[in-house]
């Protein structure tokens, strides 16, 4: 007895002393950008029953069932926590298949709920649910621990690589039906940063990337509308675009523009008055921008970079802990954040043509922030997983 203590002591001693609980500074920055999010919501959408199309809406709709949102998800997620990953690895697959039922089912007339003409919602009553929501963090289970069991012959592309690329193909295909382009882009990043991040040859990798970069530049070269947006974003201010695709952008630059460096303050913005569209939605950051200025942009994009790092801080630290389905389910999801962040970011900003994505956890859409805090909550569990370890005990 006494041998096993003295052996002990080394042990306990090297342990860090804060690996009990979870990742506290992770959950706080979430918190922040709910509630930042939360307010400007409200901000932004205050003036819509001004509007004829929202007469029938109070001043307070979107914030009351934003609001719901995210309790709902405040509950899922609390629940997601309570999961160990190992049952998150057993559960992928059904899951992927879940999401392929829900993605066909969307598309099937009276279940599908068309809006400005795509058919991407599931109405639940309390909330309309998007499929391809449940689709990124589908995917993101699937493609890790479609890693872990193809380890051993990752290097072969026939075997490793192609069944991942068909399952991602599928799930492009129905996701492009809706339409839905910004998502099948998250989805497409997702797995393909999982499949390097899981060890890929480089070569197929990047043979990945460049097939996928031509599948995304026939899609537009193929479709009018597409293009058109494209042409949009080259020169939104010339007299063809100003009123038609390049409306949304060059109403978000003048926002930002509006805003300079310390913005006009909260409630004060002008663009939100039936001037830019979906400004609590897509275009939340500009309005951000207008009434924080360039402090308030700044802000949000430093607290989505130390989320995005400090989630693949956690990944790294599950994978050294040699738990590989833990730690690219953890990068995984600071892919997702990290990309989806960038692209919204950069849609408003002017420097990437207009699609159609939400800022992460931050704009209006009850199905994105239960799937964004759900998500969170499967990083904070690796992590809480990781600590239990360095204590010496299981996850």
């Amino acid at each position: 007895m006494p041998g096993r203590s003295a052996e002990a002591k080394p042990l306990r001693s090297t342990v860090p002393a804060r690996v009990a609980g979870f990742d506290q500074a992770l959950l706080w920055v979430t918190v922040a950008l709910l509630v930042f999010g939360l307010v400007m919501v409200y901000s932004a959408s205050i003036a819509m029953p001004d509007n004829p199309k929202f007469a029938r809406y109070a001043h307070t709709y979107f914030l009351t069932r934003h609001a719901i949102s995210l309790c709902v998800a405040f509950v899922a997620a609390l629940l997601a926590f309570q999961v160990p990953v190992a049952t998150w690895e057993k559960a992928a697959p059904w899951l992927f298949v879940a999401s392929l039922i829900l993605l066909i089912a969307v598309l099937v007339p009276h279940v599908g709920v068309v809006v400005n003409g795509a058919r991407r919602w599931i109405s639940l009553g309390f909330m309309g649910f998007q499929p391809s929501e449940l689709a990124k963090f589908a995917v993101l289970l699937y493609a890790a621990d479609y890693m872990v069991r193809k380890m051993e012959v990752k290097e072969r592309f026939f075997r490793a690589v192609l069944p991942m690329a068909v399952a991602v193909a599928v799930v492009g295909s129905l996701l492009l039906a809706e339409p839905d382009m910004g998502a099948f882009m998250v989805i497409a990043v997702i797995a393909m940063g999982i499949l390097f991040l899981g060890g890929v040859n480089a070569r197929m990798f990047f043979l990945i990337a460049a097939v996928m970069t031509i599948a995304f530049m026939l899609m537009i070269a193929l479709s009018d509308w597409r293009r058109e947006r494209i042409f949009a974003y080259l020169d939104p201010w010339s007299e063809k675009h100003a009123l038609g695709k390049g409306y949304q952008l060059s109403h978000s630059l003048i926002a930002i523009g509006r805003g300079e460096i310390f913005g006009v303050g909260l409630g004060g913005s002008v663009e939100k008055l039936h001037w830019l569209p979906e400004a609590h939605t897509d275009f939340l950051l500009a309005v951000i921008g207008e009434e924080f200025g360039l402090v308030g942009v700044l802000t949000v994009i430093g607290l989505f970079l130390w989320m995005t790092r400090r989630i693949m801080h956690i990944g790294r630290q599950a994978i050294a802990l040699d738990r590989v389905f833990a730690g690219l389910v953890a990068q995984g999801v600071g892919i997702w954040m990290g990309f989806q962040a960038f692209i919204n970011m950069g849609v408003n900003l002017g420097a990437l043509p207009t699609k159609g994505l939400t800022l992460p956890l931050m704009s209006y859409g009850g199905s994105a922030i239960l799937m964004n805090l759900v998500a969170l909550a499967v990083v904070l569990r690796i992590d809480f997983e990781n600590r239990q370890m360095m204590r010496g005990g299981r996850a």
